[in-house]
């Protein structure tokens, strides 16, 4: 199999040096976290306002004037606590510059532990435009965050700034993305999202298929198609592997009729299947029973050059085998054996049930002491079976 949902699918303590005293809850809510401007104030939770009493009259009135404008001088004063820290941050980053990753990790930590996400986009985007980069970790961290709060905008924000800086992301970060647009309703924020990483990362279709597989493990497979066709309607074009992705989502949906248009579609295009290609076919055609068409891509493939492996024949074997066709299974896994393809317990069980089932009980069990005959560096491993990345 091609992407099985296994594989479709992987932070830093603050140090006593590190260690930051900012408390600056965000208690104001913008559209946009990421490019906050002057009139965006924030205000810490549980603040105290000290005036000292000197004079009681005076006492009184100051009392009122805060009272009614309370939110405006909690802002303010938070402004200034929130500038304060960055002061302290940036003042340590100068007097330690190796420790700027792992001074800036640690606050954003703190920030998204706290809940205040809207505070770490916004260093963030300081950090950016003082060209100080953080790790993959860090990112990962802020897009949990973000996911936490189902907030799409901050996501692209943050998944954009990652790719600008060239940040190679863990498959965990793609499938926060893929839970995160899965929450909302209708399609535009991703069709906008997709049109900004595909300006922001081609002609590389890395990213991007990357984020198609995380919706297909996120078991969003009509999300992961939409993307696939909004690429397709774009003025830029699906790769090889884009292709081996769409065609097993198609094929584990039980769309062979549209996984087969998909595969007609790739080779329409330019695009030459490989053994992944095939081998997602033959097996999804095995499941869906359609053995003559099995045998048909096996021969293109062949005929193509392309050499079959250990899943091309366990696909193969176990098809003819079920169609009543022994012989054509037997004679494949002498090919197998020829080419120098371990064979695996799987095949040997398969050629030993389909041989019993219709009464070959002799060559069934010859089959079967074989088996038990082989070593372990006999047969094919775990390994063998690994899902192609």
């Amino acid at each position: 199999m091609l992407f099985p949902s296994r594989s479709i699918r992987q932070i830093l303590s603050c140090t006593k040096a590190t260690q930051l005293t900012s408390r600056t809850l965000s208690c104001h809510s913008v559209s946009n976290h990421f490019y906050p401007t002057r009139r965006n104030h924030f205000c810490s939770q549980n603040q105290i306002i000290f005036i000292p009493v000197v004079y009681l009259p005076l006492f009184v009135i100051a009392s009122k004037f805060v009272g009614s404008c309370q939110s405006f001088s909690t802002k303010a004063s938070d402004n200034e606590e929130e500038e304060r820290v960055l002061n302290e941050i940036f003042a340590a980053i100068e007097t330690a510059p190796r420790s700027a990753s792992e001074i800036c990790t640690a606050h954003i930590d703190k920030l998204c532990k706290s809940g205040n996400i809207s505070a770490a986009a916004r260093f963030l985007k300081t950090l950016h435009d003082k060209h100080i980069f953080i790790s993959s970790r860090t990112y990962n961290v802020l897009l949990a965050a973000a996911c936490e709060k189902n907030d799409t905008v901050l996501i692209s924000q943050v998944f954009s700034d990652a790719i600008v800086t060239s940040t190679t992301l863990p498959s965990a970060s793609y499938l926060y993305i893929a839970k995160s647009f899965a929450k909302t309703n209708g399609c535009i924020d991703l069709h906008r999202f997709i049109k900004d990483i595909l300006e922001l990362t081609l002609p590389s279709m890395n990213v991007l298929n990357s984020i198609i597989s995380a919706f297909a493990e996120s078991r969003k497979s009509d999300q992961a198609l939409l993307i696939f066709d909004q690429i397709k309607s774009s003025k830029y074009k699906p790769d090889l592997i884009t292709y081996n992705i769409v065609l097993h989502i198609l094929g584990c949906a039980g769309h062979v009729d549209k996984m087969l248009h998909e595969f007609s579609s790739m080779k329409e295009a330019g695009i030459f299947p490989d053994v992944i290609s095939y081998n997602t076919l033959l097996n999804n055609l095995k499941k869906a029973g359609r053995v003559d068409m099995c045998t048909s891509y096996f021969k293109e493939m062949v005929d193509n050059g392309i050499q079959p492996d250990l899943l091309t024949y366990s696909a193969l074997i176990d098809c003819t085998g079920r169609a009543g066709n022994v012989e054509e299974s037997l004679r494949l896994f002498s090919e197998m054996k020829a080419r120098q393809i371990r064979p695996s317990i799987y095949i040997y069980r398969s050629l030993v049930h389909n041989l019993n089932r219709i009464g070959k009980l002799k060559l069934a069990k010859s089959l079967l002491e074989e088996m038990k005959a082989c070593s372990s560096s006999d047969l094919a491993s775990p390994e063998d079976f690994k899902s192609y990345s």
